[in-house]
């Protein structure tokens, strides 16, 4: 297995799941209409883009947060942050309505505070469900109070200059985890989501953290595996990674030619989590899950993709490849 544990079944379903969901996404993005797959599970429940830049969200923070506006450090690093926190696009759309382009020097945060409550007071979540943001312990309520404060006094505080001086991701990632609130799993992904930013060029397959997510997906994947070697065997598996999907006779062309990165690798084993629990009950993981909550339901054709220029990416109408999932026949 090329320095990797013992696998099941499930290390198999892991690749054919990557060049599958990978397929789709092309697919929607050519316009081609639906169904764009003959995998079951994955045309009936929700599950993110093999490559995380390419989802809907990080789509909207590259584009409409990162990239829209001052290109400062200080204008960056603020913008991030604030949209991080609630990881909600019409969160940030509601900001913005109040306050035009979102910069330092027009920012109010009891001026935002106050919107946001109108807003929770009248049924609308403020708060993405893909992550759990916790309270700030003495910052007062609302929760959402904390945390545009946080974002306005942090960048303030000189922030900004810190993560334009870290030497590398897992130092930016350190940096990110003395934030109030801000865990293992948080941290690393504010990291990345700055790596997408010209306020830093750091190697996204420097350094990983195994969420919670990857981690079952690597107890089901790897049974019998210490999962404190998780970010060994992350690296293995991206590094062996075109080794896999032509042992398994998959043809993965990757994102207009990037090929997975230790984030999206990580990622994925999130997806396999869920994906196991109908695919391969038998394989409980340590979360013990059984349900997939979220059913999938397209939300209109893709747009354009927009990824970070540093990455010389020229997204095109790319020619789907068949993944071959239906060889598992799994449902």
């Amino acid at each position: 297995m090329n320095g990797l544990p013992d696998p099941s079944p499930v290390f198999e379903t892991y690749w054919r799941f990557a060049a599958e969901r990978q397929s789709m996404y092309e697919l929607r993005l050519r316009g081609a209409s639906a169904p764009w797959t003959r995998d079951a599970i994955l045309g009936s429940f929700r599950f993110t883009n093999v490559f995380r830049a390419s989802d809907r969200v990080s789509q909207y923070l590259i584009r409409d947060v990162i990239y829209a506006g001052d290109t400062s450090a200080e204008e960056v690093v603020f913008r991030v942050l604030l949209f991080k926190f609630f990881n909600r696009i019409e969160t940030w759309e509601l900001l913005e309505a109040e306050f035009g382009p979102i910069s330092l020097g027009s920012f109010d945060p009891a001026r935002a505070d106050a919107l946001l409550s109108r807003a929770r007071d009248s049924g609308r979540c403020v708060y993405s469900n893909a992550y759990i943001v916790p309270p700030l312990p003495g910052w007062g309520a609302p929760k959402h109070a904390g945390h545009l404060r946080l974002a306005f006094d942090l960048v303030e505080g000189g922030l900004a200059e810190r993560v334009r001086s870290s030497s590398g991701l897992e130092e930016l990632f350190l940096l990110l985890r003395g934030v109030p609130g801000l865990g293992d799993f948080l941290a690393f992904q504010f990291a990345v989501d700055l790596c997408y930013a010209t306020v830093v060029d750091h190697d996204e397959d420097e350094f990983v953290v195994a969420g919670p997510g990857a981690l079952d997906g690597l107890s089901k994947v790897f049974p019998r595996m210490d999962l404190r070697r998780a970010p060994d065997v992350i690296r293995a598996m991206t590094e062996q990674q075109e080794h896999w999907f032509e042992h398994f006779g998959l043809d993965f062309g990757g994102l207009f030619g990037r090929r997975l990165h230790l984030i999206d690798v990580q990622n994925l084993l999130c997806e396999i989590s869920k994906y196991s629990r109908v695919a391969h009950p038998e394989y409980p993981g340590v979360a013990g899950r059984t349900r997939i909550k979220q059913t999938f339901k397209a939300l209109g054709p893709l747009p354009c993709p927009c990824f970070p220029p540093k990455w010389g990416l020229h997204p095109g109408a790319p020619e789907p490849k068949l993944a071959g999932m239906e060889q598992l026949a799994l449902v």
